[in-house]
């Protein structure tokens, strides 16, 4: 009960914060700052540093399950904590200090990142998340079964279970052992971005499953046993 209470409000403050970056994102044109600074980078965020920048970032990390506080503009003790959490669960040098690596595994590098459109990724950044997931994932799997895994994540953004982003999906916490090992910040190969591609147009050899493992990898008592096997593809299992 308290669990569902806390998603509750979280999801109210989420909603809160996103109307007034709408309301802010307007102003902003209208006064003529937006197009001149679209693609301004930002600046390096550590405890102590306050403003806009740090409600954006306390934003993303509590829409993403890092951050369990208020919106308050000010990094403090507990989003420096939540900082090193999403540092140390998706490969990242473990610091505490929001520079250009966490920028942009966070999706926020540039101002043009965070858009009115609930911060969604444009479909060059999807296709590029898309790539490096695929080649940390599936590098070494049939090429129709890359396209399958690059498919799972777009049918996660769509089926309201997950977040609705690419980059949400992705960086979950704990959602794919490539991001936990650093192995997705490799870079991906020729195949790995075809296979993101294909995905992207459309083809889905998964057949619209959510999930997907190795079953010489995961133990039998696992919950993913669970789900509705749908195929098989390479070393990997696809499920609903």
């Amino acid at each position: 009960m308290q669990a569902t209470l806390w998603k509750g409000t979280r999801e109210a403050r989420s909603r809160r914060w996103w109307a007034w970056l709408v309301v802010l994102s307007l102003t902003t044109v209208l006064l003529g700052g937006g197009p001149g600074r679209g693609h301004a980078q930002r600046p390096t965020l550590y405890w102590g540093t306050s403003g806009d920048d740090v409600s954006l970032l306390q934003w993303r990390l509590q829409s993403w399950g890092y951050y369990g506080g208020p919106i308050t503009g000010y990094f403090g003790p507990q989003t420096s904590e939540a900082v090193k959490y999403f540092q140390s669960k998706n490969g990242l040098p473990v610091t505490g200090i929001v520079a250009e690596l966490t920028w942009t595994a966070l999706g926020l590098w540039t101002a043009a990142a965070a858009n009115t459109a609930g911060y969604s990724a444009s479909q060059d950044d999807d296709l590029n998340l898309l790539a490096h997931a695929t080649h940390g994932e599936a590098g070494a799997e049939p090429y129709e079964g890359q396209v399958a895994v690059a498919a799972v994540i777009l049918n996660r953004t769509r089926s309201g279970k997950f977040p609705a982003t690419v980059a949400g999906v992705i960086y979950e916490p704990d959602a794919f052992e490539s991001v936990t090992n650093g192995y997705f910040y490799s870079d991906p190969d020729d195949q790995s971005w075809k296979a993101a591609r294909d995905a992207l147009n459309g083809w889905d050899p998964s057949y619209g499953s959510l999930f997907f493992w190795n079953p010489a990898k995961v133990g039998a008592g696992a919950w993913v046993w669970t789900r509705q096997i749908v195929t098989q593809i390479g070393k990997h299992v696809f499920a609903r």
